[in-house]
């Protein structure tokens, strides 16, 4: 049991540290689209690929892990400084930021949620805190690059995260903590995330109607 244990948390851990990588070429990649210079890019990457974990652990209560462990902050900059090496390219760039965004959300939400099992909460806050992990970095990286965050606009986003990371709670709520459930989780949201984007399906948009004569200055 206690090596079924260890496999399970240096499963997680990998998983963890992939998501981290993953988001900080997201971060990367938006900072070389957006032109930032050689420091901007590192520190978008960085921050991006931390910004989710740090938040769901400040909600929990614990210390962050990558305060704790040095390897988290070299897999969210490192990606910053191969972005900027290979910068060429800029127009595929908006693709590339789309898919890698996708994996790390896919790999966050579980982890996120696992995190939070093990440490004693609930199935609903596991879910909740899965997508926080997931959608964070994204936020930050957009509201930075001072876009309207890609989670309050466009294709589904905090969607898949929220399924990803419900597969792993009701596995646990079943009697299950085998790690493949994360793998599956994982694989869920990349799924619907990546559904989303070739098809372009939305959530209903608010509309509050046309807008009365006058307003905005277009008519009069």
């Amino acid at each position: 049991m206690a090596i079924t244990d260890a496999v399970e948390t240096h499963l997680i851990l990998g998983l963890n540290l992939a998501a981290t990588f993953v988001f900080g070429f997201s971060g990367g990649l938006a900072a070389v689209r957006a032109r930032l210079d050689v420091f901007g890019v590192v520190v978008l990457a960085a921050v991006v690929g931390l910004a989710g974990g740090i938040t769901r652990d400040l909600l929990i209560g614990v210390p962050p892990e990558t305060v704790r462990d040095g390897r988290f902050l070299i897999a969210a900059a490192a990606p910053g400084v191969v972005c900027f090496v290979a910068r060429r390219g800029r127009d595929r760039l908006q693709r590339a930021v789309l898919v890698f965004d996708a994996v790390g959300l896919s790999l966050f939400c579980v982890t996120g949620a696992t995190k939070a099992l093990r440490l004693g909460l609930g199935p609903v806050q596991a879910v909740v805190l899965g997508a926080i992990t997931g959608i964070g970095g994204g936020i930050v990286r957009d509201v930075l690059l001072r876009e309207v965050p890609t989670v309050l606009r466009t294709e589904l986003y905090a969607v898949p995260a929220l399924a990803g990371a419900a597969v792993v709670a009701v596995a646990h709520r079943a009697g299950s903590d085998a790690g493949a459930f994360a793998v599956v989780g994982a694989a869920v949201c990349l799924l619907l995330r990546l559904v989303g984007l070739r098809y372009v399906i939305n959530l209903p948009v608010a509309d509050d109607g046309p807008r009365p004569r006058g307003e905005g200055g277009s008519e009069r």
